[in-house]
């Protein structure tokens, strides 16, 4: 074994304001299989993470929720962690961005690069929304396009013609937070200079710290020229304020990288063994490496490795960039079921069946993923359960009816153990690389060596033959010691299986190390199964409660927001008599509460003035803590046509406008309405 290395490695934030899919949890999936490699190999490696929690749209959704910033990103950072650790994402520490370590270290490396000359300040012209009394981002501002005349356009691109602008070039623009006209006016921001880098990004790039295509993609920045990077938000804003610059904080992208540093901190305060300042000094033996998505590979490595820099901090030893992932060839869509969230896939299937597959497909490319559902289940069949544990089942029962479970020496086949043993090397070189589907082709290539080798012997056949007992039992010890191989080498990806198997094995956790250590004369525990197939049903079931999540969040019609109309085509004209027989009544929601099994709905029970309903409504990613409507009065379909759900009867509908997902805002009556009350 080589000297032991130290090595630190991140993903990428998630972002504390929506729950994580499938294609968030590929990144994270890729890291802990790297992480748990290194770990099996012996080196003190440590991977954090931690929430990226500030922020505007947090801001406004803790506003809108009636709850703190700090309540919201509590609610969902404990979302986030259970969809990992039930995934078997083994995070030394998963953390916050909003924290005292985040704070201080922000504040240090902001104060290093002024003091170095590298932060200018001056005015900039934004728009403001005058009611809410707030600079608007660009997303918060909405308009028609200057180019091409296309109504409810972002303030930087139009989603029809692809133009890019500026938004004070949006016609009719409008704040979608308020609604109101925005104005413009002035104020002081701080900016980074990105450019006084040029020289040293351009070595750092093509030092091998990167793929080769992200270098190149980065090239073209470099070659057109950096810009300085505006690094502040005017109050209110919830983040860190900027030290000696009063209601200045901190745009989240600054300190969201920093909070790597902040979360390993944190750790280290409770790990005697790991030392902060011996992992971020600029002369240095350990290793950082950060896996992202290629759409955020700017920051990472661009501004950030700048920022390192120039306050005299270590740069990554590695930015590791992936692709997105697609579903059936296709971008992930809620229509047709395939925008899987990490619970509901959790609710229906084994998270290792997509932890192999995931594996089997990711290579050290930035190529996009793609998860073809029926090639996922037919892979994890042939693959895990008709080869790796195929050969366990076909072994175990002979050894444990024939030699009361205890292994003998393994039968003599140098050609096939020669090959397991050389293939090793290779394996663990893949695995370094991160080119996981390699070592997946090396493992199952040994599988199938493995299974060929028990069919030409077929123990089944010769155990019928009289005298060829001790022969079987060999044929059987060696079967079930290349079993025990072929675990050890995919223990990074199947964590849980692999437990299962050392649990069968009657062995302590298998490290690397413990490849080539026969189990002879050794007692096994009795065989379970360890896998059962993938049945498509499941995934059908899975798919079809990823729609179900959709028919959750339209329970409460999301025809506006904001004053702004939805991009769906308007319905066909009713005449007044349809209108009026619409019996909208006020209601008191007398009790809100999560709906077991259901990731979206909560049920609401209701009181029209003595007369009690129970609805259920897909408003909970709106309201984390269902508590607050409880004693609120809203407006209530009344004699809506009751509907059947799996969790019960729904009997009407409560009213609610927006987009979806966070931006749910159930509607309410002026004071002075009363339950009951017929509003028309």
């Amino acid at each position: 074994m080589s000297e032991q290395r130290k090595i630190l490695v991140t993903s990428a934030l998630p972002y504390a304001n929506g729950s994580i899919h499938l294609g968030h949890m590929l990144e994270y999936v890729q890291t802990d299989m790297w992480v748990r490699f290194q770990k099996m190999r012996g080196h003190l490696c440590t991977y954090v993470c931690a929430d990226d929690a500030h922020g505007s749209a947090i801001m406004l959704r803790a506003e809108k929720e009636g709850i703190t910033p700090q309540q919201l990103i509590d609610y969902v950072r404990e979302e986030h962690y259970s969809d990992f650790k039930d995934f078997h994402v083994d995070f030394d520490n998963f953390y916050s961005t909003h924290s005292p370590e985040n704070r201080e270290l922000s504040e240090q490396i902001y104060l290093k690069l002024k003091a170095a000359g590298h932060i200018a300040s001056r005015n900039v012209t934004q728009y403001y929304d005058p009611e809410k009394g707030m600079f608007l981002a660009d997303r918060f501002i909405k308009g028609t396009c200057p180019k091409c005349a296309t109504a409810d356009q972002y303030g930087d691109n139009c989603e029809k013609c692809g133009a890019t602008y500026q938004p004070t070039e949006l016609k009719n623009p409008y704040s979608t937070i308020s609604g109101a006209t925005p104005v413009l006016k002035d104020s002081e921001h701080f900016f980074f200079k990105l450019p006084n880098f040029q020289s040293m990004l351009q070595e750092w790039t093509r030092s091998g710290t990167l793929q080769e295509s992200v270098a190149n993609k980065l090239a073209e920045w470099l070659d057109s020229g950096l810009q300085e990077w505006d690094i502040s938000r005017d109050a209110p804003y919830f983040g860190f304020e900027i030290p000696g610059a009063k209601d200045k904080f901190f745009y989240v992208w600054l300190d969201a990288p920093i909070g790597y540093m902040a979360s390993f901190k944190n750790l280290c305060a409770r790990r005697p063994e790991l030392d902060f300042d011996s992992y971020w000094q600029e002369d240095t033996d350990t290793e950082l490496y950060h896996f992202i998505g290629k759409d955020i590979t700017n920051f990472h490595a661009l501004f950030w490795p700048a920022m390192l820099h120039g306050a005299n901090l270590r740069k990554p030893t590695g930015v590791n960039v992936h692709g997105y992932l697609t579903v059936n060839g296709a971008k992930m869509s809620k229509s047709r079921g395939t925008f899987i969230k990490a619970r509901t896939y959790l609710d229906h299937l084994n998270p290792e069946y997509l932890r192999y597959y995931y594996a089997s497909k990711l290579s050290t490319g930035v190529e996009d993923l793609d998860l073809n559902l029926e090639d996922f289940a037919q892979k994890v069949n042939s693959d895990l359960v008709g080869k790796v544990v195929n050969i366990a089942s076909r072994c175990a029962g002979f050894v444990h009816k024939g030699n009361n479970g205890v292994l003998t020496q393994p039968a003599q086949e140098p050609e096939l153990t020669q090959a397991f043993a050389q293939a090793e090397a290779e394996i663990a070189s893949a695995y370094e690389a991160r080119d996981f589907a390699k070592a997946m082709r090396k493992i199952m290539a040994l599988a199938d060596l493995a299974n060929a080798y028990i069919a030409d012997k077929a123990p089944w056949a010769m155990n019928k033959v009289e005298g060829k007992q001790a022969e079987v039992q060999a044929i059987c010890s060696l079967g079930i010691n290349l079993f025990r191989q072929l675990v050890i080498l995919l223990k990074p990806v199947l964590p849980q299986l692999t437990q299962a198997a050392e649990n069968f094995l009657n062995v302590k956790a298998f490290t690397w190390a413990d490849l080539p250590n026969d189990l002879i004369n050794h007692q096994l525990n009795e065989f379970t199964p360890l896998l059962t197939r993938i049945d498509m049903k499941d995934i059908e079931k899975m798919t079809e409660a990823s729609k179900q999540d959709l028919l959750e969040t339209n329970v409460a019609p999301a025809a506006t927001t904001n004053g702004e109309l939805d991009k769906a085509p308007l319905a066909a004209e009713i005449n007044f008599d349809a209108f009026a027989a619409v019996d909208l009544r006020i209601a008191l929601i007398e009790k809100a509460e999560f709906v077991e099994g259901a990731d979206k709905l909560l049920r609401l029970s209701l009181d029209l003035g003595g007369v009690k309903r129970n609805v259920f409504s897909g408003i909970k990613s709106a309201y984390p803590d269902p508590s607050l409507l409880e004693g609120r009065l809203t407006l209530y379909v009344a004699n809506l046509a009751p509907r059947k759900m799996k969790f019960g009867i729904s009997e009407g509908m409560v009213l609610a406008a927006g987009p979806g997902g966070s931006e749910i805002y159930l509607l309410s009556p002026d004071q002075g309405a009363i339950p009951g009350q017929r509003v028309m």
